[in-house]
């Protein structure tokens, strides 16, 4: 329905003749409709996956920052709140003010950059009467307060202007939840509640440590969400026999012609972006390989370097993964999968926004 009014709009606003009388009804029908709906209400019992981010730090059309949405039966999870996440969240039709927590993989800024906003719109935008809890390894108390205090400003304001029944103070804000990056070979159980279970794993993105996977489980379901890493056995590991693994993908080939493009036009600090960033992500190739020996049901490509912008570009990025792998997608923003409780089904809902 959402589409086909997107679509009678841009009809009507190409031809130039829309009356003002049927531009207020249409608005306030699109305005009714996005106010009344939530789209996690319309979902089986189960575990669900949605790409609210499927990019990396570089700009793309239809890949925002680093972001993934689970919701297992009615409880709603972030992995990573990269720039647009939450927004994509409320585009998708989900109440943001339902988001129980965000889970971040490492401290890379574009994993955390949309963090204030999410906070601050899950807090005004629900009511919510306490702080957005944040997992995340080591550091991430820092992070926390960083934010924190930068949107202290805004808290005030926001509590002033709309009092207790919009913008309850004890409501602002994030609160830290550390937890201690588990040794390879181990998993880190950060949540377990009736049918669902959250739990960390530590991946190799280094420099960049700690960082870590999470691998959600609820009534028989799983997922495996890889966060930035090279290939790696701890993720194969604890792949073993997932519905769906969600991995990071850099293409080698496409950023050494970066790389060499640069390096012929002398833009220096591009040359060595695109030469230093070859060692510490897994190719598509790498990703396949991993969801082959672990058996996984599906495979989505998510946090795509480069963005994928021109035509014949996806199987340049693919490179022969999809040889080696057949059930992949590539991700992009409002890309949707549900695993229904009691199935083996994988269904995808959504293959963008």
């Amino acid at each position: 329905m959402a589409k086909k009014l997107t679509l009678l709009l841009s009809v009507i606003a190409l031809s130039g003749c829309i009356p003002p009388e049927l531009a207020n009804r249409i608005m306030e029908k699109g305005i009714e409709q996005r106010m009344s709906s939530n789209t996690m209400q319309q979902l089986d019992d189960g575990l669900h996956f949605a790409l609210c981010g499927a990019g990396g730090p570089m700009p793309a059309p239809k890949a925002s920052g680093p972001c993934a949405m689970v919701i297992a039966g009615q409880r709603l999870f972030v992995v990573d709140a990269g720039t647009d996440g939450v927004r994509n969240i409320m585009r998708m039709g989900y109440q943001v003010g339902d988001i129980e927590a965000v889970f971040l993989t490492h401290f890379h800024s574009d994993h955390i950059d949309g963090l204030g906003e999410m906070g601050t719109l899950r807090w005004a935008g629900g009511a919510n009467t306490s702080p957005l809890t944040v997992f995340g390894p080591q550091g991430v108390e820092s992070v926390v307060n960083g934010f924190n205090m930068a949107y202290s400003h805004d808290f005030s304001y926001r509590h002033a202007h709309h009092g207790d029944v919009v913008a309850p103070t004890s409501g602002a804000g994030l609160t830290a939840q550390p937890f201690t990056q588990p040794q390879q070979g181990e998993l880190a159980v950060l949540l377990q509640d009736d049918d669902l279970r959250i739990e960390a794993l530590a991946v190799d993105h280094a420099p960049v440590a700690p960082s870590v996977a999470y691998r959600f489980s609820y009534k028989g379901r799983s997922l495996l969400i890889s966060g930035d890493t090279v290939k790696s056995a701890n993720i194969q590991k604890f792949a073993q026999g997932v519905d769906l693994l969600v991995h990071e993908a850099l293409a080698p080939n496409l950023v050494t012609l970066m790389n060499k493009v640069a390096k012929e036009t002398g833009n220096i600090v591009a040359e060595h972006i695109a030469h230093d960033i070859l060692d510490y992500h897994a190719s598509p190739v790498e990703a396949a390989e991993t969801a082959r020996d672990a058996g996984v049901g599906h495979l989505v490509y998510y946090h795509i370097v480069p963005p994928l912008v021109i035509p014949g570009q996806k199987a340049l990025f693919l490179n022969g993964a999809d040889k080696i792998f057949k059930n992949y997608t590539i991700g992009e923003d409002g890309v949707a999968f549900s695993l229904p409780s009691g199935s083996r089904e994988i269904i995808q809902t959504s293959k963008s926004l």
